[in-house]
């Protein structure tokens, strides 16, 4: 038996297929063998205030796709633009192949697969705006 397993703490949420599911009062284990389901932990997902940096808005898209909010096709094209945009700046081994399996996640339709590389991008670029943070919180006239 293969799949993804879940384990759910107590009142936890994750959102499968467009259907939010709440645990009970205990620990629960589950496993997904469904593999086309759409799953998101909802402790993890991305709130669209928090979709404020370039990593943070890629997957976002990648959690619209998942949620069902945003048609798959679409969404697999904007992931693959903003990971376009992230190899510009994310220049080092382990990053590019972290977007290197993202993108081969989204061509194959793999949007949870794809949310999962970029989320391990998130820690990298953080130290990239603590190391220059007007790199971001001013950015040149006329961008926007």
């Amino acid at each position: 038996m293969s799949g993804l397993v879940l384990k759910l703490g107590p009142g936890e949420r994750l959102l499968v297929n467009g259907a939010v599911i709440e645990n009970g009062e205990r620990r629960s284990r589950f496993s997904i063998l469904t593999p086309e389901a759409n799953i998101l932990r909802l402790r993890d997902a991305i709130r669209p205030g928090e979709a404020n940096t370039p990593v943070r808005r890629v997957c976002y898209i990648a959690q619209l796709v998942l949620s069902g909010d945003v048609p798959a096709p679409a969404g697999h094209a904007q992931i693959l633009s903003g990971i376009e945009q992230l190899s510009q700046v994310f220049r080092d081994a382990d990053s590019r192949a972290l977007l290197a399996a993202a993108s081969q996640a989204a061509v194959g339709g793999e949007s949870y697969r794809a949310l999962k590389r970029l989320r391990a991008l998130l820690p990298r670029e953080e130290r990239m705006f603590r190391l220059s943070p007007d790199s971001y919180s001013n950015p040149p006239p006329g961008a926007s």
